[in-house]
C-alpha cells in the first residue's frame, strides 16, 4: 500500500490516505507518484499537486528496513505536520519556539543540542532531562 499526504494551501498535512499499489503504477508497471496523485485527484476532488507521497517506514530521515536509500521525505506525514517543499521533508509540530530544523535528520533540535547523557545513577533513579524554554537549558528531573 502507498500512502499520500493531503496538503492544504498553507502546507499543513490535513490527512494521510492509503492507495492500492496497483493504482500508482505507470504504463511500465513501475510505482509513480504522479500516477497516484492523478488517481487521488480523480477520486477525491483535491488537486493532484496537493497530494504528496509519504513513507510509513520513514522516521528521522531513516528507513526502518535499515536501507536508508528507501527513506522518503524525512518523516512519515501526520495530521498537522508541515510539508516543506524546499527541503522535501514532512516536519512534525515544532516542540518549542526556540528549536530549529535540522535537515540532516529531519528533526527539530534545541538551540544548544541534545540533552546530556544520563549517568548510571540517574538512569537507576528513573531520571530524565526535560527542555526548559525559559532558561534555554536541559533540566534534570527525578521522580
Amino acid at each position: 500500500m502507498a500512502h499520500f499526504a493531503k496538503i492544504s494551501d498553507t502546507s499543513q498535512v490535513l490527512g494521510v490516505h492509503v492507495v492500492n499499489n496497483n493504482d500508482i503504477l505507470n504504463a511500465d508497471g513501475v510505482e509513480d507518484e504522479s500516477v497516484g496523485q492523478q488517481y487521488l485527484e480523480k477520486h477525491s476532488n483535491w488537486p493532484a499537486e496537493k497530494w504528496i507521497q509519504t513513507s510509513y517506514n520513514t522516521s528521522a530521515g531513516k528507513h526502518n528496513s535499515g536501507d536508508d536509500s528507501k527513506a522518503l521525505r524525512g518523516n512519515y506525514a501526520g495530521i498537522g505536520y508541515e510539508w516543506d517543499s524546499d527541503n522535501n521533508i514532512f516536519w512534525p509540530t515544532k516542540p518549542y519556539p526556540s528549536w530549529v530544523k535540522d535537515t540532516s535528520d529531519a528533526q527539530w533540535h534545541s538551540p544548544i543540542g541534545d540533552a546530556p547523557e544520563l549517568t548510571d545513577e540517574e538512569t537507576a533513579a528513573n531520571s530524565h532531562y526535560e527542555w526548559n524554554e525559559d532558561t534555554q537549558s536541559w533540566d534534570l528531573n527525578t521522580p
